[in-house]
């Protein structure tokens, strides 16, 4: 079943890359699989290859998309009730970059949880019929899965969250102007940025590169963490917490961390929250006009639906040397994820930069 689910998994990475752009390398993963996949699956499965074939032209014309795919499969548990089979894999790939400038990352990484159903055949043997991702897709998804980005959670949830009644913080009932940036590539191109109030911009971004995959255990890890990983890398940099209890978390004024859920505040993990706390309230990050402006250690901010509720949070881990933008986050956890490919993947994304 491994062998099933390794091929699988790399047959649909290679669909995204410009080898998998010839009718050739398409067909041998599909005909090598039909005797090892479900009809059911089979039929998702030719419907999905035509998007990613989609994806894969307007990516490699939006920044050259990319060369070749690496996949991992790391075999988890494995439960077997009479014909059917459930099997928990993780899938760590990654995505090669053509033509890379000189001190730029090579490869977009992800790490992503599977949970794969096998069924028996006529013959006895296992046939894979269905893959769900283990993940809450509150960002934007992996980039062989399909899935359009989750909607906002409800208001009153506690992780990547929103906001609450009492702090009457939102994009759109706030009185100071707020707007999503501009997404042009003709903004002016600025490689450096002054240190603000002790902050060591190096660290946050090592912070990312180091617990992008395997999260940090001195901290909780949320069903959406992408914001919670953020606050974590702030820190790393020289972010202070504020006062705060149980009675205060709810105010986008305080950002702190505390032993349990109940007593961390909001701003720490919900993406809402954080941008009212960082720009506003603490005016720690100061809004930017334009995406392409974002500097290393530098945070983008995405409202994918444009519902006026900020769903997702990123750091930038490296500005290239020919202005590419290369970000990194959790839910699901992906490195080095180049800006063009997100601009590109969410045209309809309302987008928000902040200079940490």
């Amino acid at each position: 079943m491994i062998s099933i689910t390794t091929e699988y998994l790399q047959g649909r990475a290679d669909i995204v890359t410009n080898n998998g752009a010839t009718q050739a390398a398409k067909s041998k993963f599909v005909a090598s699989a039909n005797s090892k996949i479900s009809p059911a699956l089979a039929a998702r499965i030719a419907k999905e290859y035509a998007q990613l074939a989609r994806l894969r032209a307007e990516l490699r014309e939006a920044n050259g998309g990319y060369t070749h795919a690496e996949v991992q499969v790391n075999a988890g548990t494995t439960t077997v009730n009479g014909d059917v089979a459930t099997v928990e894999v993780t899938e760590d790939a990654r995505l090669y970059y053509p033509n890379v400038p000189a001190g730029d990352p090579e490869y977009e990484e992800y790490s992503v949880p599977h949970t794969l159903t096998f069924v028996k055949g006529a013959d006895g043997s296992w046939l894979l019929d269905s893959d769900r991702v283990e993940a809450n897709l509150t960002g934007p998804g992996p980039i062989t899965q399909l899935a359009e980005p989750a909607s906002a959670p409800a208001s009153d949830s506690e992780d990547e969250g929103q906001l609450d009644a009492g702090s009457g913080t939102t994009p759109t009932s706030e009185t100071d102007g707020d707007k999503p940036v501009e997404t042009s590539s003709t903004a002016g191109h600025v490689t450096t940025k002054a240190a603000a109030a002790g902050y060591n911009y190096g660290k946050m971004v090592s912070y990312a590169n180091k617990y992008w995959k395997k999260a940090n255990t001195d901290y909780r890890l949320y069903g959406s963490d992408c914001t919670n990983f953020i606050s974590q890398a702030m820190i790393a940099g020289g972010w202070k917490t504020t006062s705060g209890s149980i009675t205060t978390r709810k105010d986008n004024r305080r950002w702190f961390y505390g032993s349990w859920e109940i007593s961390t505040s909001y701003t720490w993990a919900g993406a809402e929250n954080w941008y009212w706390f960082a720009k506003k309230h603490s005016k720690r990050t100061k809004a930017l006009d334009n995406v392409w402006k974002l500097l290393s250690s530098d945070v983008l901010q995405a409202d994918w639906k444009r519902d006026g509720i900020i769903d997702h949070t990123m750091i930038v881990t490296k500005r290239g040397g020919n202005g590419e933008i290369y970000l990194t986050y959790h839910t699901p956890s992906k490195h080095n994820v180049k800006l063009s490919t997100l601009l590109k993947k969410y045209p309809k994304a309302a987008w928000y930069a902040h200079r940490t």
